[in-house]
């Protein structure tokens, strides 16, 4: 069922429980606890909606669809925006579109299990701008760290704790 004021684009087939509960979108393309979202959203019997800009393997379970999108800047992050809505969950280390995702009322989490939140955003995307500024002045601030066992499961908890939040709001 096409979600109320989203097209759907052409090849995409909506998961019969997209009406009755809540999707897990991956920003996938760098995503390095996919493996981890599929494993979850197994368990819970959650749809997964894997968005990148080329093919990637996925589980050929019924609940996890791949949505290759077009190549270009920004156009799984619009794919993303276009299709989730409030109680969904996003994953991405993407902080723009992490910021675009809570106006839409979404959940979202980055791949070491940090929450976005909307009292959070704000300072996430000025301190990605002045990182941004501090490369283009030449000055090299490095990377992101290393995924670790311990990151994998801090991102395990905190899927699982949002899930469970997101799951006691739906019976309320």
């Amino acid at each position: 069922m096409e979600k109320p004021g989203v097209p759907i684009l052409p090849g995409f087939i909506p998961h019969p429980k997209d009406t009755m509960t809540f999707t897990i979108y991956v920003d996938a393309d760098a995503c390095p606890v996919k493996a981890e979202v599929f494993r979850v959203a197994k368990r819970y019997s959650l749809a997964v909606r894997v968005v990148a800009n080329s093919p990637l393997g996925v589980p050929t379970d019924a609940d996890v669809q791949l949505v290759t999108v077009g190549q270009g800047d920004d156009v799984a992050d619009n794919w993303i925006v276009d299709h989730v809505v409030a109680g969904d969950i996003v994953i991405t280390a993407d902080i723009p579109l992490a910021a675009r995702c809570l106006e839409r009322g979404s959940r979202v989490i980055d791949f070491k299990g940090c929450p976005f939140t909307n009292d959070s955003i704000g300072s996430q995307v000025a301190g990605r701008e002045l990182s941004r500024h501090l490369r283009e002045l030449g000055i090299e601030s490095g990377g992101p760290a290393p995924m670790t066992k311990r990151d994998r499961s801090q991102f395990l908890n905190t899927l699982d704790s949002v899930i469970q939040a997101l799951r006691r709001e739906k019976r309320d």
